[in-house]
């Protein structure tokens, strides 16, 4: 938890300075065209920053249908407008080190300085603390913090049993959702643990997350969510 703040001229000597400049000036104008490319992404980073710019918002609103709304502080995660200002590309998977209820308290403490999205509870419970197009300082690396989600889940590193069936299943769901939203692929490229994290000293979600049954538990999500819903067939009447 928490966030790291992470001409000389040779034979024909004439001939050579005219390719020199050029090249001079294509390269001149590739870089202008570079730098408003750049400039204009900025501008569209801190469109929200400026005075009386909001992006519209309800209150207790979940990106998740099934997830409990509880507000983090906003002192733990800053108002962003992703995937617009910043791409979305991975889902981080964490463990809480602690019960569900401590994991939010913390998160609702302006002084811990992190908090993930979402909470997964043993008994397969999500509450989500933070907006997904809001950026949740949970990664320890700016970067990964801009183009992540985070998903805390319920328990310790060193209790297997702590990873329940329930967990594993409602974080499945969850994933696959977001995959789906942001079109992320589904393997481990783009789910990781916080442990994979450049330049993180945390080791979650540690040695008895299942990654070979999470991974496909997300897969068989994603093609559930998918599949069309089979519609009712015709009434029959007794005897038909």
């Amino acid at each position: 938890m928490g966030e790291t703040t992470n001409d000389s001229g040779g034979p024909g000597g004439d001939s050579d300075r005219r390719i020199g400049r050029r090249a001079l000036l294509i390269g001149g104008a590739a870089a202008a065209v570079g730098t408003a490319v750049l400039a204009r992404d900025e501008l569209g980073r801190l469109w929200w920053r400026t005075p009386g710019v909001e992006k519209p918002r309800k209150e207790g609103e979940v990106d998740f249908r099934g997830a409990d709304w509880v507000a983090a502080s906003s002192a733990n995660w800053r108002r962003a407008d992703r995937p617009d200002d910043f791409g979305i590309d991975r889902v981080i998977i964490h463990v809480t080190q602690g019960s569900f209820r401590s994991a939010v308290k913390v998160f609702q403490d302006p002084g811990h300085g992190a908090a993930a999205h979402y909470i997964v509870g043993q008994d397969g419970r999500i509450t989500q603390m933070i907006r997904e197009l809001d950026v949740a300082f949970h990664a320890g690396n700016r970067d990964f913090n801009e183009r992540s989600v985070g998903i805390e889940h319920e328990g310790f590193v060193d209790r297997p049993e702590d990873f329940t069936d329930a967990m594993y299943e409602a974080s499945a769901r969850l994933t696959a959702r977001i995959c789906a939203r942001y079109d992320i692929p589904v393997d481990r490229e783009h789910i990781i643990g916080h442990v994979e994290v450049p330049g993180t000293d945390h080791t979650d979600p540690g040695p008895h997350w299942d990654w070979k049954r999470y991974i496909p538990l997300v897969r068989e999500a994603a093609e559930r969510a998918a599949s069309p819903t089979p519609t009712a067939g015709p009434t029959r009447t007794a005897g038909a």
